[in-house]
């Protein structure tokens, strides 16, 4: 059976190292084909620019940097992406706060939910794959 991102190519970007390991492990599990990670705003744009990918996980906040200049990278590749944060949607800038916001802690059924409205095939093959086995 496939799962939810089988052969998505997926970045995160994170500076906290526990919170970057728990949702690795949440996209291994749900199937991610490919995920590359970076902790600092200039590893970020380094990869964006070197390689391809289907979505990414953007911590706000990078030892106090705002990841805000990922967003635009991505958004200029149309990558759809998803804003992480402790904090509330006021985290974002007002040019961002129509983006998917994932609170932290980091749940598996959180960034499964929020993997399914920002990658809508994502979603299309869940449903698909669900009214199959009925």
């Amino acid at each position: 059976m496939n799962k939810l991102l089988s052969a998505q190519r997926t970045l995160i970007v994170e500076d906290e190292m526990m919170l970057l390991m728990v949702l690795e492990d949440i996209l291994t599990d749900l199937g991610c084909g490919s995920i590359a990670v970076a902790g600092t705003i200039k590893q970020a744009l380094s990869l964006v620019s070197s390689r391809p990918f289907d979505s990414a996980v953007l911590d706000v906040n990078l030892n106090g940097e705002k990841s805000f200049p990922i967003a635009d990278a991505l958004g200029a590749l149309d990558v759809p992406y998803i804003f992480a944060t402790g904090y509330c949607i006021d985290a974002l800038g007002a040019g961002y706060r129509d983006r998917p916001l994932l609170s932290k802690p980091y749940s598996y059924v959180d960034v499964e939910n929020i993997l399914i409205r920002l990658l809508p095939h994502v979603g299309a093959q869940r449903v698909i794959g669900s009214s199959a086995r009925i």
